[in-house]
Parts: structure tokens; sequence; C-alpha cells
């Protein structure tokens, strides 16, 4: 959804193509060629955002095919040469450089101030039992790179059921489809004894997902880390952002949590609750911005 909410970001409403290309294609991908896909075909568009890396090689065949009228952008690396695209967006974290190249410390998404508002107003019923002081809880779970185990869970929601009773506040909590049933359980048996709400995400009904009206609505948000879209999502509030430190990491997930603490966005969550202010980060709005100025420059040149 990095790409859905860049263009709309620019104003547009985009045509969503996905794309799932067979064996050996699949497997090539970004190296080799593009599969045949009937619904990648002409007329060719003014602009294309794509990512991942199966996209990446019907990126290069519609801006060739396009005789290089289709200004192609790229939303992260695309693990070729960035020239040949018109823009490339990257995380900072991915330490990818070049003349066409743009990077952010957080990605783009499709949270915006509006959105944000909007959730809120229609998530305040369900929390209208709940004390005013709020603390959002995000949490996902195990993956290439991170543990979070039931065990894990169990820790951390003795520390946050703590934080509860001494800060005197609720606690209002989503889970990903990546936590497990065994550490949902765990976390709601935890729980229960102080003022709380969570929303299931394996179990509960799509359409009931409070994120992310409750980062409208919450005082301050902790997430996990094991997700970049998570935390950098949290930081759009310019509430305080606590991070949970989960075992395992990877140097750009390093890279990443560093330059939030440095530039004091986030900080490592101890158990306690502190104030502090920064600049609410919006990558999706830079991104949107670099795109129109390359856009712009590229047809006038034309």
């Amino acid at each position: 959804m990095q790409a859905v909410g860049v263009a709309e970001a620019l104003g547009l409403k985009p045509e969503l193509k996905r794309v799932s290309p067979p064996a050996p294609h699949k497997w090539m991908a970004p190296w080799g060629p593009a599969a045949a896909n009937d619904s990648i075909a002409a007329p060719w568009p003014n602009i294309v955002i794509a990512s991942g890396r199966q996209s990446i090689p019907y990126a290069r065949k519609i801006k060739k095919a396009s005789r290089d009228k289709t200004f192609v952008a790229i939303l992260q690396n695309p693990k070729v040469d960035p020239a040949k695209f018109d823009l490339v967006w990257a995380p900072e974290h991915d330490q990818l450089s070049g003349p066409n190249v743009i990077s952010t410390l957080t990605a783009p998404h499709r949270i915006t101030p509006q959105r944000l508002v909007e959730s809120a107003d229609r998530l305040r019923q369900r929390y209208s039992s709940l004390p005013y002081s709020k603390i959002a809880v995000v949490l996902g779970g195990p993956n290439k790179v991170y543990d979070f185990s039931a065990d894990d869970m169990r820790s951390l929601a003795k520390t946050l059921r703590a934080l509860a009773y001494e800060a005197n506040v609720a606690l209002i909590v989503t889970t990903s489809r990546r936590t497990s049933p065994e550490a949902t359980a765990v976390l709601k048996d935890e729980l229960k004894s102080v003022p709380h709400d969570i929303y299931d995400a394996l179990s509960d009904p799509p359409e009931d997902n409070p994120y992310p009206g409750m980062l409208a609505l919450a005082d301050a948000v902790i997430v996990t880390c094991d997700s970049h879209n998570m935390v950098g999502e949290a930081t759009v509030t310019g509430k305080p952002v606590y991070v949970v430190e989960l075992e395992g990491g990877s140097p750009k997930f390093r890279r990443f949590l560093d330059a939030l603490y440095v530039n004091n966005v986030a900080r490592q969550f101890d158990g306690l609750l502190e104030t502090w202010s920064y600049a609410p980060l919006n990558a999706t709005q830079e991104i949107a911005a670099a795109i129109a100025a390359a856009y712009s420059c590229k047809n006038k040149s034309h």
C-alpha cells in the first residue's frame, strides 16, 4: 500500500496492477524479463509507481515500450541500477545512493492527518468506557530477523500492566496477523485487571480494526520493532513513540532504530512514560513532492 499512499498524496486515483509471475520469471526478478501479462499493456500511463521485487521487470518493460514517455518511480531498493528509472525512493537504512535516488527515515503509507481525525471520530464510542488517558500499543510478531514468542509477550504484557496501574492509563491494543494465537492469549490474560481494549487481528472482523484511529486518540504509542512500517506510521502522529526491542535484528533495522533515537523521534520502551516533542515525520508527502518535481522537470525537457 506504499505506492497507493504516494499516488493519493499526488492527488491521483491509481489503477492497481498486482503481478505474480510464474516460474521461472518469479525466480529471476528483479533482474530477468517480465512474464507475459495481459493487464500490462498499452495505452501506457503517464506515471507508474512500482513497489516490490516482482514489479521491477514490468516497470522496465513499460518504460521501454512507452519509449521513455512513462515516468517510472520505484519504491524500495530495486536491486538493479536506479538509473534505469526516473526516480527511486529507498529508506535511509538501505544506504542506496544515486542522482535520482531519494531517501527518508521512514516509509510512505496511507495515514494522513485527515484520516487520523476521521478514524478517531468513528472510534470514540468503542473506547467510551475507558479512562481519558490512553496509550496505543501496536504489536507485531516473529519474522525473518526478530523473535516474538508467547514468553516474550508475557514479559511485555506484565510491563504494560504495571504501566497502566502506575500511570493510571488505559491500554488500547492491536495485534497483527503475525502475532501468534498463543501470544495473544497470554496478552489477554495478563491485561485482564487493567483498563484496556484489544483488537485481535486474527479473529476480530477486519472492519472493526481500530488502527489508525487509536493512533489519533492515544497520548503516546508503544510499538514493537519488528516492522519498519508500523514504527514509521506511529511517527506521523508527532506523539511520543516507544519502541519495544525484541530478540534478534539486522544491521538495517539497527540503523533505522538508532536514527529514530538520535533524532529524538522515538525512545526505547523501558516501562516508563515521558513527554517530548518532535516534528511529525511524513515520508509520503516528501516522496510525492519529489515525484511531482521530477515529473515536471522531465516533461519540460521533452
